[in-house]
């Protein structure tokens, strides 16, 4: 079966998705400077599976494609599941579920043994929100969160309208 441009289109939605949001991420952290915390690293993996299922979706034959594309629904739902969690810590609902977003913890008996202990790099604590538009108070957890519930809603109606040209 032929694949629809509907569905290459879908696909190539799908990547360039996930290539804007680790963009993004990527901009911040190494143009602006700021620092990630563990549920922003976490937050990243979703985007990098949603290339890789888009590409797999463009290189597949079409009704194996669509399947793939129809995987994209839970990673979709997973990516805004983790914005969510993180929303939530900043605004302290809820504790990090990770223990690198939380302070460290320095143990040893010695001053030597202490110092061993502490990281290299002190980690950003994952309550402590990034806002990159000044005055404008939505972090960067709940512009991914919105970004992904975006991202979802077309990918949904570009399935839906796939559907009417191809047969599962």
């Amino acid at each position: 079966m032929k694949k629809s441009m509907r569905q290459n289109t879908v696909a190539l939605f799908i990547i360039l998705s996930g290539f804007v949001a680790l963009g993004v991420a990527w901009w911040t952290q190494h143009q602006m400077g700021i620092m990630p915390c563990e549920l922003c690293l976490w937050e990243r993996w979703p985007w990098r599976v949603l290339i890789v299922l888009g590409g797999i979706a463009l290189a597949l034959p079409a009704r194996l494609g669509r399947w793939v594309l129809w995987a994209c629904g839970p990673v979709l739902f997973a990516a805004e599941g983790l914005a969510l969690c993180h929303a939530g810590v900043e605004w302290k609902w809820w504790p990090s579920p990770f223990p690198a977003c939380h302070a460290t913890r320095v143990v040893g008996r010695t001053l030597a043994e202490r110092w061993a202990s502490m990281p290299l790099v002190p980690s950003k604590p994952c309550d402590a929100a990034t806002y990159l538009i000044p005055g404008f108070p939505v972090s960067m957890a709940v512009m991914g969160g919105v970004f992904a519930l975006v991202v979802f809603a077309v990918w949904f109606l570009g399935m839906i309208k796939t559907r009417k040209t191809n047969i599962f």
